[in-house]
């Protein structure tokens, strides 16, 4: 049977001052749905496997109550709570670990929970042929997005040897991964037609990834294994454990790694500029509230109450950001650094409030 496990427990501090510690990215709303991101991840899940019953949710203890009030249908023991984050990489052994003793023959699948995917068709299309090719095999299949632009912003995957016998789609064997690179290196992956984005999304046997952890990541493994089998073991452990995310961890050392080219209208929506991808019309600017300009070009300008006013004046390339108490201005190729504003701002106990 195949389990969908989203991973819920991010901070999303790209999209601040939208988003803060107490209401991170994927609880926000930002498609027209009117479903926040949260929302929109389940609804194509549970959509797509048809067993609502079987879909988990991994999050911080600081984050159970909102989750629940999003997704009021999830089933108590579905929802995993981490006692503190702790990255992706122990998230997943966690969601491994739970599958894997009720049902150890499962697929599992693992999907970021602040994603946005346009053709729900077509994801379901590449989702099938991922389980699929999981199924019969122990390959750790992962969901490369086919890029139209280059990207500085994501990892990237280097297609490596066509798989052959396939009954469906296409695969290809993972020759590297490699990190965000400056645009000249991005400019040349996209050349060269090998290359996909990183999409952080990941189906395989639950058995198949236990077996990659015992063996790249024993660290988390030997622990966490153990600690699962005693009662309140894994809140106790939990603290203790290295952040890593399951890339480092596990992915980058697997041999046994394999890519799906997918188009289904991804976008990660890391940081304010995938608002313009989202909304993006025909005027001059990405305008949400009431916005007065005057020689103002590539803007985007966002506030959460429809009463205020933002007005620019000779701005070029620019985000500006009202929300509640807060205003955020920077230019559009600076928005990466917008978390290490937030960081900051934990650090100094008089602003840490309006991180």
């Amino acid at each position: 049977m195949f389990y969908p496990v989203i991973l819920a427990g991010g901070s999303g501090e790209r999209f601040w001052p939208l988003s803060r510690q107490h209401k991170p990215k994927q609880f926000l709303v930002l498609e027209p749905t009117g479903r926040s991101l949260l929302q929109a991840t389940a609804d194509r899940l549970n959509q797509t496997s048809g067993e609502p019953d079987r879909l988990m949710v991994v999050t911080a203890h600081s984050h159970r109550s909102q989750v629940l009030e999003h997704l009021p249908d999830l089933p108590m023991e579905n929802l995993l709570v981490e006692p503190v984050p702790r990255d992706t990489a122990a998230a997943i052994l966690y969601a491994a670990l739970t599958i894997a003793r009720d049902d150890p023959d499962a697929i599992m699948g693992v999907f970021p929970a602040d994603h946005l995917i346009q053709d729900q068709v077509a994801f379901a299309r590449i989702l099938a042929q991922a389980v699929t090719i999981a199924a019969a095999s122990d390959a750790l299949v992962t969901l490369g997005i086919a890029p139209d632009y280059p990207s500085t912003g994501y990892g990237y995957i280097e297609q490596g040897k066509r798989l052959a016998g396939l009954p469906v789609g296409e695969a290809y064997e993972v020759k590297r991964f490699t990190e965000k690179p400056d645009a000249q290196t991005a400019a040349h992956f996209l050349s060269t037609g090998r290359f996909l984005w990183n999409s952080g999304m990941f189906v395989w046997r639950v058995q198949a990834i236990l077996q990659a952890f015992k063996e790249h990541a024993p660290e988390l493994y030997g622990p966490m294994s153990e600690a699962a089998q005693l009662r309140g073991g894994l809140r106790q452990l939990y603290p203790s454990l290295p952040k890593i995310s399951v890339d480092y961890a596990v992915m980058e050392r697997a041999t046994n790694v394999v890519v799906i080219p997918a188009s289904f209208g991804w976008d990660d929506l890391g940081d304010w500029n995938a608002l313009e991808r989202l909304l993006k019309g025909e005027g001059a600017n990405v305008v949400v509230g009431r916005h007065v300009s005057l020689d103002t070009g590539g803007a985007i300008l966002y506030t959460t109450n429809g009463d205020d006013l933002i007005a620019t004046i000779g701005l070029e390339d620019v985000v500006v950001v009202r929300a509640g108490d807060v205003t955020l201005v920077v230019r559009k190729d600076r928005t990466q650094d917008i978390k290490q504003v937030v960081q900051q701002l934990k650090r100094t106990p008089e602003l840490e409030h309006f991180a």
